[in-house]
């Protein structure tokens, strides 16, 4: 027997159905050969970005209606304002997807092992220097990259080195809200 994916149905933010035909090699798919799998999903995303130091492809809209896609590290934290969890990654200050998180582009995080495979999309907000929440400052922005870089597996032997690189380059903390899992794994 062989389980091929479908489609995925997002039922909230932490649950989501997938269904699956279980097919036989000789035999087409068949509607009432089903298997309804439940799974909490967030759970699911950060067992799968512990594998791999969190790497998974990020892609945002373009203005054109192209899709840019991208590779960072990217981890599970609770978003500092709203409290719930988020996918979240650091990005540079001068990235073309913070542009597109700003003109409305949704964010689909897209996570691979072996073959199961499982994708996050949703609205993404950004804190940075420029995008503070009124309860933040400087140092707040400065503790904040550093968990956003610990939750997506990040490690530096000099952490006053890392937050100085950080405000050179202006860089941003991106949480992308859940409002859709879909995949196998």
């Amino acid at each position: 027997m062989f389980a091929s994916p479908v489609f995925g149905i997002g039922l909230d933010r932490h649950i989501s159905i997938t269904i699956q035909y279980v097919e036989s090699m000789s035999e087409s798919p068949s509607p009432t050969a089903c298997k309804v799998r439940l799974m909490t999903t967030i759970e699911a995303v950060t067992a799968m970005l512990a594998d791999e130091n969190g790497l998974a492809v990020i892609s945002t809209t373009q203005a054109d209606g192209r899709v840019l896609s991208s590779i960072t590290n990217c981890g599970i934290i609770n978003h500092p304002v709203t409290g719930e969890p988020s996918v979240a990654f650091v990005s540079m200050g001068g990235a073309a997807r913070l542009g597109h998180i700003r003109s409305g582009s949704q964010v689909t995080v897209a996570i691979r092992r072996g073959w199961s495979w499982l994708s996050v999309t949703g609205p993404a907000e950004l804190i940075g220097p420029d995008q503070l929440p009124n309860e933040m400052d400087a140092d707040g922005l400065r503790v904040l990259l550093r968990d956003v870089f610990h939750a997506a597996s990040g490690t530096h032997d000099d952490l006053d080195e890392y937050d100085r690189a950080m405000a050179d380059e202006g860089r941003v903390a991106v949480f992308v809200s859940p409002d859709r899992i879909l995949g196998n794994g």
